[in-house]
């Protein structure tokens, strides 16, 4: 599958096309534009999410190695600015609305598995404490914990009364990218991404504390369970992930929608009351406990 990435600029937005393979909720997808999911790549599973407050948790093992699953809900394209811990994962600024992002195709999924290094190569995202973070070590530590989407539709096409409806078109590749028309699928997943390489035009970002596109805001009071230091995401191994430039022309100056996630530790989200501690789960009745039927005891 194909998806796309994009930024604003004068209107246009340039797009890397990528080619690669508290109560809580049942859900495991967030989001109304696109369902953004948060997949354990360490575990093989999906995480949970907890609601508290009308906010999404999950929670993340230190260590482990996780992607965010971006899945287009809607009939035609959008585009997806994905920021880490108040970080643009394409572009490395701190993160606004207005940069770069992935675009996808109408019903397309595509699991971002890292940070873009490249038009070829990502670093892996992972768990980590808070000094190992990208953001902290690169000296914006205050918005570790939160995962932002920005989502924005792709501007109708004008309608001409005789022809109807113009098909988007791809855009004229760069002159240095005419090298790279031909690309691989680099992994065996259902999807695909794209994200801008151009050079970082001067954006509107805020790198206030608690204003940032994607910061965390003020949980609950920590309760009286020893915290651990917060979780943030580490700039990990790199990983093959081919991209390419496409245009894409946003339908609104703004977001139509902004999907936040926030994870931690599990000791962390338990302390701060988001997660119920295990040991106050009630044991249910399991419907199949066993697989054959045991003789009664006598007497």
């Amino acid at each position: 599958m194909t998806a796309r990435f994009a930024r604003r600029s004068a209107g246009t937005a340039v797009l890397l096309a990528a080619l690669a393979a508290g109560v809580m909720s049942n859900a495991m997808a967030v989001g109304g534009l696109a369902d953004i999911q948060v997949f354990d790549r360490a575990a093989n599973r999906r995480l949970p999410v907890y609601w508290h407050d009308g906010k999404a948790y999950v929670i993340g093992s230190p260590g482990n190695e996780y992607q965010i699953s971006v899945a287009n809900r809607t009939g035609g394209d959008i585009l997806a600015v994905v920021s880490v811990d108040g970080v643009n994962a394409v572009s490395g600024e701190t993160a606004s609305p207005d940069q770069t992002g992935y675009v996808l195709g109408s019903w397309r999924s595509y699991d971002i598995l890292g940070w873009r290094k490249s038009h070829t190569h990502t670093a892996a995202f992972y768990f980590t404490q808070l000094p190992d973070s990208y953001a902290a070590r690169t000296g914006r530590p205050e918005n570790v914990g939160v995962i932002g989407v920005a989502l924005f539709r792709r501007k109708p096409e004008p309608v001409s009364p005789s022809l109807g409806s113009v098909p988007p078109r791809l855009a004229e590749p760069r002159r240095d990218l005419r090298d790279q028309e031909s690309y691989r699928e680099s992994h065996a997943p259902q999807s695909s991404a794209a994200g801008s390489a151009q050079p970082a035009a001067p954006s509107s970002s805020i790198g206030i504390r608690g204003t940032t596109f994607g910061s965390p805001e003020a949980g609950p009071p920590a309760g009286s369970i020893p915290m651990d230091k917060s979780l943030g995401t580490g700039h990990g191994r790199s990983e093959t992930s081919v991209v390419r430039n496409v245009a894409f022309e946003r339908a609104t100056p703004g977001p139509e929608e902004v999907v936040t996630i926030y994870y931690d530790s599990l000791r962390n989200l338990v302390a701060m009351g988001i997660v119920p501690p295990a040991s106050s789960a009630v044991p249910r009745p399991q419907p199949f406990p066993g697989r054959f039927v045991p003789d009664p005891p006598r007497g």
